[in-house]
């Protein structure tokens, strides 16, 4: 039996394996190409089949589906245009390359490109900038650092001056468009204006009372000079970091600074030294003053005293002399016997001499109530007529005791 190998009876079979006969044949690729057109084709009004002129389909819907995708493109251009400002921004709207208008926070909607452009600026966020040091692990790599940290003072000496400044953006408009670039002139401007404040003044003064008067001249200076040129920053605070001689002079100035505490020093001690002693001294002036006055009026006082007393005495014994001059002879002694504790009496025409022991008379007389007798005491009857004076001013000195 012969085999037929044609093409006319594809289901014949092998009659070894049983299967199938297929014809495997690569794809056409101008057939492809060929129906992407035809799709395309019909898309836009116009279709064709393989090899023969299809019938052509009417201009009515072809034009529609122009201006359908026309108007879909032209809704997806007009969306583009919405855009939103968040809170703290300010969105700064460009039309042609040319300001247009700021808007403030929330959704708003622009000509989309290539008629306007939006620019979002954050005028709240605080920024800052160092001058003379830098934060951070590099802080002492640039050698300009430095530079911008030495500064000459009033009296021709060198420091060290490190300052922060903070701001933020005042105006988006003026931020965007007066300056290239803003920070770089705020920077320059701030160290302009802290060298001017610092050779105005003297080191020992930045160094020690006037920082905050140094910081204050150099914010307004600064400010003033960003108002100058119209960057839009505002300047939040200023900020000195440190100030101090060069590392060169460390030593030596440091020196200097314990010298001038000690100086400091001994002038506290003497002024509080001052602010004892002579008060001490004014009270003890006033004193000696006031016993002076005083004295000076007892003394006037005794005299007035005295004198009137003579004078009245002077009357008795211009009545009276002999009486007058007994009387005074009296209380003269009993002024005299009665400062002194022993007395000692001799009497006129007698071999004895009476001693009185008045200190232990006294004591005695202040322990026991009652008084005993002396036996030292003559009896008045036997003493002479003469010896009346001598019994009476004993009489009246024990008396007195």
């Amino acid at each position: 039996m012969s085999w037929d190998d044609s093409d006319n009876d594809k289901n014949k079979k092998d009659p070894w394996s049983g299967r199938k006969k297929e014809q495997q044949t690569p794809p056409d690729l101008d057939e492809l190409v060929r129906s992407l057109q035809d799709k395309f084709g019909g898309l836009f009004g116009g279709g064709g089949s393989k090899g023969t002129a299809s019938k052509k389909s009417p201009s009515g819907p072809s034009g529609a589906n122009i201006g359908i995708l026309i108007g879909l493109a032209a809704l997806i251009w007009m969306a583009s245009g919405i855009y939103i400002v968040d809170e703290g921004n300010r969105g700064v709207i460009l039309r042609f390359g040319k300001y247009h208008e700021t808007t403030l926070p929330g959704p708003h909607w622009r000509f989309p490109r290539p008629i306007d452009s939006a620019m979002i600026i954050n005028v709240d966020q605080q920024r800052f900038i160092e001058i003379g040091y830098r934060s951070g692990a590099n802080q002492q790599a640039s050698s300009g650092v430095r530079k911008e940290a030495l500064m000459l003072t009033e009296d021709e000496n060198i420091i060290d001056v490190r300052l922060a400044v903070q701001y933020k953006v005042k105006s988006a408009q003026d931020y965007i468009f007066n300056v290239r670039a803003p920070e770089v002139t705020l920077k320059q401007s701030a160290e302009s204006a802290l060298r001017s404040v610092i050779g105005k003044n003297k080191m020992d003064f930045v160094l020690t009372e006037g920082r905050s008067e140094v910081v204050a001249k150099v914010e307004a200076k600064l400010q003033a000079m960003l108002d100058d040129y119209e960057t839009g920053l505002i300047v939040s605070s200023v900020n000195l970091v440190e100030a101090q001689p060069p590392e060169e002079v460390q030593g030596a100035f440091s020196d200097a600074i314990r010298a001038r505490e000690d100086e400091q020093r001994f002038i506290n001690e003497s002024q509080a030294y001052s602010n004892e002693i002579i008060p001490k001294a004014r009270g003890a002036a006033s004193r000696i003053v006031q016993e002076a006055q005083a004295y000076e009026e007892r003394v006037k006082a005794e005299a007035a005293g005295d004198a009137s007393r003579f004078d009245q005495l002077l009357v008795q014994y211009e009545v009276a002399p002999e009486v007058t001059r007994k009387r005074l002879y009296l209380e003269t002694m009993e002024d005299v016997l009665g400062n002194s504790k022993k007395v000692i009496m001799d009497v006129k025409g007698g071999n004895n001499v009476m001693y009185l022991p008045i200190d232990k008379l006294m004591e005695s007389s202040a322990t026991k109530p009652a008084v005993t007798p002396n036996r030292f005491i003559t009896p008045p009857e036997k003493s002479t007529p003469t010896n009346t004076g001598r019994d009476t001013s004993y009489r009246d000195s024990g008396r007195g005791r």
